[in-house]
């Protein structure tokens, strides 16, 4: 019997390791952009309504991936994925150099950063689907588990450095010095996925002629009545999750009194959490289904947001965020593997833009609504209001079943061959992970 090979997977397999890669740095330099141009908005650009500058920024920053979700599924349907996912890391970085020379060169308008972050964000719209469609063209069936994982533990990785440093290079080198390395990451992004090799991934509902049968983004949806009662439960579950984007630098600035080394501090929290969260989830109660599991973790998220608004403290705010990035990283394991084997190949470009938009779409309006909360309220009311509001989720998810229906036995199938597979998966170092 064959020894299962335990090199990383970033490592057995080159093209994979490098398209990895390349989603770190893309990631990392937008959340590195939108953490340091959210704390430069309230600690130097506003004077007056911090909170809803910053929300407005926010929202913005989401907005692409939830309006373009039908063209970024026809375009990563229509187009080689390799082509997508350059062109949009070469565009992006062009954005981010012109924008450093328009900062360096005097003031930048308010309107300039807001327009820098909606361009930025239109790019990675369409390069993380793209990225998710492609990993069964990158990697063997085998590895799939350990690819979403490595895929995942990106945003991990990214809350990790880009968020950590943005709050700093903002305190030091203002915009400029941000618009500065995010071209550098997006520039060395694209060049690192020009050459790689995609291999065509067979499409098993494929029709006489060869070509795969597909659906509309409503079509793919009403076919998977499970997964989609999954997304709605997850996207009112982050009407209050993602609110900590706004919370943390009102947070630091109105509770706390810090600068932007706080910032960091408890962004890098959150993505400690996250990243250890990858690396664990496929370990996490692998003989329960994955809507227990993601409902207890929306409930420990809720009393770990609760946290800092019942005890002031940095420390304990930063805590109470490496518990929820935990939550986070664990139920991205689950769940987006679950996504993997339930949806069909030729659905997956839609169906992974449509994944995105829809678990985005809470985003610009929890922005938005915490914003303008938070000239309202304290920053610590904030966190106590995040975490009443996941109580609800972690209920309604708990109870959802598998329909009887067509198909809820695949649906079925697919959940134990995940439980199956985390022992396995979970054995790659950096492998067991969205």
């Amino acid at each position: 019997m064959t020894a299962p090979n335990r090199t990383p997977l970033v490592l057995r397999n080159r093209a994979f390791g490098a398209v990895w890669l390349g989603q770190v740095l893309t990631q990392a330099a937008v959340r590195m952009f939108q953490v340091g141009v959210a704390w430069w908005l309230v600690a130097y650009a506003v004077n007056g309504g911090r909170g809803l500058a910053s929300g407005l920024f926010m929202a913005v920053s989401t907005l692409p991936a939830v309006a373009l979700a039908p063209l970024v599924a026809r375009a990563v349907a229509r187009f080689a994925h390799r082509s997508v996912l350059r062109t949009a890391a070469a565009a992006a970085g062009a954005a981010m150099a012109a924008l450093a020379a328009w900062a360096s060169a005097g003031d930048l308008p308010l309107a300039a950063a807001y327009a820098a972050t909606l361009a930025l964000s239109t790019c990675q719209a369409f390069f993380d689907p793209c990225l998710t469609t492609s990993v069964p063209e990158l990697v063997e069936d085998a590895d799939i588990e350990a690819a979403t994982g490595f895929e995942l533990s990106t945003q991990s990785l990214a809350g990790l450095g880009g968020a950590f440093l943005g709050a700093l290079i903002a305190d030091r080198a203002g915009i400029t010095g941000l618009a500065t390395g995010c071209a550098l990451a997006y520039l060395c992004a694209a060049a690192l996925i020009a050459p790689v090799r995609f291999r065509t991934a067979q499409a098993p509902g494929e029709a006489a002629d060869g070509e795969p049968e597909r659906h509309t983004l409503r079509g793919i949806l009403s076919g998977l009545p499970f997964v989609t009662r999954i997304l709605v439960c997850f996207t009112a579950a982050n009407l209050f999750t993602t609110a900590v984007f706004v919370v943390i630098p009102l947070y630091t600035k109105s509770v706390l009194g810090d600068g932007g080394s706080t910032v960091s501090l408890l962004e890098a929290s959150l993505g400690t959490g996250t990243l250890i969260g990858s690396f664990t989830g496929a370990r996490v109660a692998a003989d329960r289904r994955p809507t227990t599991v993601g409902a207890c973790c929306l409930a420990a998220m809720a009393a770990a947001l609760a946290a800092p608004g019942l005890v002031t403290g940095r420390w304990v705010f930063a805590g109470g965020l490496v518990v929820a990035g935990w939550c986070v990283g664990t139920i991205g394991v689950r769940f987006v593997a679950l996504f993997q084997r339930l949806v069909p190949a030729a659905d997956k470009p839609g169906f992974f833009a449509v994944m995105q938009a829809v678990l985005g779409a809470s985003f610009p309006l929890a922005s938005l609504l915490f914003g303008m909360l938070g000239d309202h309220l304290s920053a610590r009311t904030l966190c106590l209001v995040q975490a009443a509001g996941l109580l609800p989720a972690a209920c309604v998810l708990a109870l959802l079943r598998v329909p009887d229906a067509d198909g809820a036995q695949d649906a079925e199938d697919a959940e134990d061959a995940i439980e199956s597979a985390a022992g396995p998966a979970a054995a790659e170092p950096v492998g067991a992970k969205r």
